[in-house]
């Protein structure tokens, strides 16, 4: 009977008072079915050896369990030695006696792990040594991430790992309608968990995201072009008559320009310009007039001027290439223009037509304003040819022909001699032109200088922290600080942690101008609360306040697409606790100093700023490829609540009692005095090349110290 004294099936064996026991049971041959790593889940029941007499010595309270790999049914040909052990299973509840005169059965549940495999199938045995021990379940499998979409992407159900920590890269396979923008991927963990995916499809041209899938543009509505965007609705005076729509073109009798894009509302030929002016002056006239009472629904107007010259004697004649317009006759951006050099008492009949960049597509002829005027009397213009005949020593005979442009009868022409001055050494005093220049030397005056950057002036002789938790908004916070960074200039390339609020990552960063640049990547999981959305990002706008070589670089960070990222230079060599263990012994004393300055001089940076770093410890140094210390993690919560051990709770919360100066610990009074008792502790670390502090002390002890 079990626990719940229903019958179940057992095998069990119980020769406890014999010595020198070895009883096998193995399982048939289990095909592997593709995986690299299986579970083994046992339930059993063992008696407690104290409760029968007489079998010290030769009863056990343990048995093994081992596996053995072949890619086909062997039969009963393996030998004992063959088998490979898998663990020694103990029972953590044992039963003592029989209850009520009915043997009821306390189970134990134990699972293993064992990998990886490489053979098309195992089998699983067990040892029995001398227990009193009935086994009643043998449940063996595996783990895998079950298919889901990511991103538009699709990912295939996907078997784990062969080892416990290993990660298996699976390629998402766009959804219908979908196109690759970034390569999609995920990775499948050991325990069957998808972790954060990288890259993303998005929909084609004409359809929009709904669901993890791409929906067709309802009839009316459009989308231009692959990506993030959701279908607009077609733009006025235009239509689209399908599902699935790229565009929407324009109702009859309207247009858009070859420049326009396609959300362009569309668009006609303007009316005729309105109220024209005329103001003749002589033989010019001055033209100004409105703007069309019809824009077309564009404001890209500009006007044109037609010139027709009229005689009673004929018709009239096109006279647009004879006078002279200013500043032209097309392309008037201002509704202006004057006409020179008409003829004197002549009619002239002019069109003034407005256009814009859809009127050469309409097939109707523009419609002008037209207004007729009349020339007056003007002056001739100049004799520009004059012949000379029969000069005598006192007269002369002149020839000229008429001024191209009489405008009118010329009733007489006036004529002006000048004695002609005898040629001779004369100079003027004004004959030479000397050009001077100076030039003006500044100084800086002693006045403080100020420095203007991002619309906010700053003191180089006055360095402060500003709380980011001053702030409501932690996205105005952030990007009062930090630089925003495009999603698609990261490339992540591998997961290499974890953390409070998401995975940490390895990747590239491209910016325009610069080579590629290793950068760490702190990403915020999805479903986060508001409270860890400010801390997350409140830790974003700590790090953007600092520049010193022995402090972390913020980068920039992504808050614009998801996931919301936190992006600061690659510590190759990452923290310093972990660093010096795996060195343990083999640095000088003058190495380790060195490492110590390092973390010195970024600590007098940040308290020079006034900033209390609250959480000074070896865990919390991050080190680079040329062994140079920077300090990082400038959020306290999260050093609390990933590592309970290194905190004791207090009246005041938790804080990390190792590293925490007695006052801080009892009053929670922290300063940059309660900083320098933390770099003390850190100087042991250093020196000790990563011992716990205090050995085994229990936190309770270290705070009595």
């Amino acid at each position: 009977m079990d626990e719940y004294f229903s019958p179940i099936h057992t095998y069990q064996v119980c020769n406890v008072m014999s010595p020198s026991q070895n009883n096998w049971l193995r399982t048939s041959w289990i095909p592997r079915e593709g995986a690299r790593r299986i579970y083994i889940e046992l339930k059993f029941t063992l008696r407690d050896c104290n409760s029968m007499p007489g079998v010290l010595g030769t009863c056990k309270e343990t048995f093994n369990m081992y596996y053995y790999e072949s890619d086909r049914d062997v039969g009963s040909s393996i030998r004992e030695n063959q088998f490979i052990k898998i663990d020694t299973i103990a029972a953590d509840e044992s039963f003592t006696g029989v209850d009520l005169g009915v043997r009821r059965l306390k189970l134990n549940t134990e699972v293993r792990g064992v990998g990886p495999l490489n053979r098309r199938g195992f089998y699983l045995a067990f040892q029995d040594i001398g227990a009193c021990i009935a086994l009643t379940s043998v449940r063996v499998y595996y783990k895998h991430c079950v298919g889901v979409s990511r991103n538009l992407a699709v990912f295939t159900d996907v078997v784990t790992g062969a080892d416990s920590s290993s990660l298996v890269e699976v390629r998402g396979q766009c959804v219908d309608h979908a196109e690759e923008r970034d390569t999609p991927k995920m990775y499948c963990s050991a325990e069957g968990e998808w972790l954060v995916p990288i890259g993303r499809c998005v929909c084609s041209a004409g359809f929009e995201e709904h669901r993890e899938s791409c929906e067709p543009c309802e009839v009316g509505f459009y989308k231009p072009a692959a990506g993030d965007g959701v279908c607009g609705k077609c733009p006025q005076h235009s239509h689209s008559e399908t599902r699935a729509a790229v565009s929407c073109p324009c109702d009859s009798n309207y247009y858009r320009a070859a420049d326009d894009p396609p959300a362009a509302v569309c668009s006609r030929p303007p009316s005729a310009p309105v109220n024209v002016i005329s103001s003749v002056n002589g033989t010019s006239v001055v033209l100004e007039w409105d703007r069309p009472l019809d824009t077309g629904g564009r404001s890209d107007l500009q006007y044109g001027v037609l010139c027709q010259k009229c005689s009673v004697e004929g018709p009239c004649e096109d006279c647009t290439a004879s006078p002279g317009f200013i500043p032209r006759h097309t392309g008037l951006m201002e509704p202006r223009v004057t006409v020179l050099n008409l003829v004197a008492h002549t009619n002239y009949s002019f069109c003034i037509l407005a256009t814009n960049a859809v009127t050469h597509l309409s097939n109707e002829a523009s419609p002008c304003a037209i207004v007729n005027i009349t020339t007056n009397q003007a002056a001739p213009s100049e004799v520009l040819a004059i012949r000379q005949e029969n000069t005598s020593q006192n007269s002369v005979i002149l020839l000229w022909h008429e001024p191209n442009q009489p405008n009118g009868v010329i009733l007489e022409y006036d004529v002006k001699y000048y004695e002609k001055i005898q040629e001779g050494n004369y100079k003027s005093d004004n004959m030479y032109c000397i050009h001077c220049g100076y030039s003006k030397a500044f100084q800086d005056s002693d006045e403080e200088k100020m420095h203007y950057q991002n619309g906010h002036v700053s003191f180089p002789d006055a360095r402060f922290y500003i709380d980011p938790h001053t702030y409501e908004d932690p996205c105005q916070t952030v990007h009062e600080f930090a630089r925003e960074i495009e999603a698609s200039r990261i490339k992540i390339e591998k997961i290499i942690g974890s953390g409070e609020f998401g995975e940490v990552c390895y990747g590239r960063m491209r910016l325009p101008g610069k080579r590629d640049a290793a950068v760490a990547l702190k990403t915020l999981k999805a479903g986060y609360t508001e409270k860890q959305k400010k801390d997350f990002l409140a830790e974003a706008s700590i790090m953007a306040q600092f520049d010193h070589p022995n402090v972390i670089h913020l980068e920039g960070v992504v808050t614009r697409s998801k996931p919301v990222m936190i992006i600061t230079e690659y510590m190759e060599n990452g923290s310093l606790d972990a660093f010096l263990r795996r060195h343990d012994g083999q640095f000088t004393i003058i190495q380790l100093v060195g490492l110590l300055r390092g973390i010195a001089a970024g600590m007098t940076y940040l308290s020079d700023l006034g900033y209390i770093h609250r959480d000074l410890a070896a865990r919390n140094i991050l080190v680079n490829s040329n062994f140079v210390c920077k300090v990082s993690d400038f959020g306290l919560s999260r050093v609390l609540e990933d590592d309970p051990d290194a905190a004791y709770t207090t009246s005041g919360g938790k804080i990390p009692i190792r590293w925490t100066a007695p006052e801080a610990i009892a009053y929670r009074k922290f300063s940059s005095a309660s900083d320098v008792w933390s770099y003390g502790i850190v100087m042991w670390e250093v020196m000790s090349y990563g011992e716990r502090p205090y050995w085994n002390l229990t936190n309770r002890d270290v705070s009595m110290v």
